[in-house]
């Protein structure tokens, strides 16, 4: 008899430490998912601004987005969930910012964010997740290499369209020591973008274009 009950006793104990933990938990949780949310929003403006600085446009560009069709998601290689970001000043859009993956990295995918000006000219590029080999193919980070600053101002015009390639392909834009799969991935996807903005720029820049539902830029920390 006394086995039972020191059995049923222990039973309760951890039950009620069960119960005890997992409410622990939940009003952790509860208490963290404003602070990371928060984080998170201020990571992916961060990144945004990076691109397109606060002096270039009047609007929050993280609600101010266009949602990506499924067409769109296999020129841009991006998710369901992705949309494009766009710069007002007075009204009128002058620069959208586009997700879009370099699917052809050397370990993986690279997302990337891309500016593109009104006159298709690009206001900035950065690589916000990747899982490049560090000390070569992390230099498209900007925090590793200044190399992601050179497309900027580039367009399908500038270099011409067969430029658009690293120098060891006979092109225009350097390569790294040691790696050129991440450098040439990234080129080409990015030409690729500029190409997706002009052949819908029309509906890009139409300011009657309705606003999609905010999504979350998931940017690597």
């Amino acid at each position: 008899m006394k086995l039972i009950s020191s059995i049923g006793f222990n039973g309760l104990l951890l039950g009620g430490f069960a119960i005890l933990t997992a409410a622990a938990l939940a009003t952790v949780n509860q208490l963290t998912i404003e602070p990371i949310a928060k984080a998170e929003q201020a990571a992916a403006q961060k990144a945004l601004l990076e691109i397109l600085p606060a002096a270039t446009h009047d609007n929050d560009l993280l609600h101010d987005t266009l949602a990506i069709d499924e067409q769109w998601q296999k020129q841009l290689h991006t998710d369901t969930n992705a949309v494009i970001f766009r710069a007002r000043k007075n009204g009128q859009i002058n620069a959208v910012i586009i997700p879009t993956v370099a699917p052809d990295g050397y370990s993986g995918k690279i997302k990337m964010i891309v500016g593109i000006n009104m006159d298709q000219s690009i206001a900035g590029v950065r690589v916000i997740k990747h899982t490049e080999t560090p000390g070569l193919g992390d230099k498209v980070e900007l925090k590793k290499s200044d190399w992601i600053l050179s497309f900027n101002q580039k367009s399908l015009s500038l270099p011409t369209p067969e430029n658009w390639q690293v120098k060891k392909d006979g092109g225009d834009f350097d390569q790294f020591t040691g790696a050129t799969i991440t450098p040439r991935a990234t080129v080409k996807q990015i030409k690729k973008t500029l190409a997706f903005a002009r052949e819908h720029h029309k509906a890009l820049f139409d300011i009657n274009q309705a606003k999609s539902e905010p999504a979350q830029l998931e940017v690597q920390p």
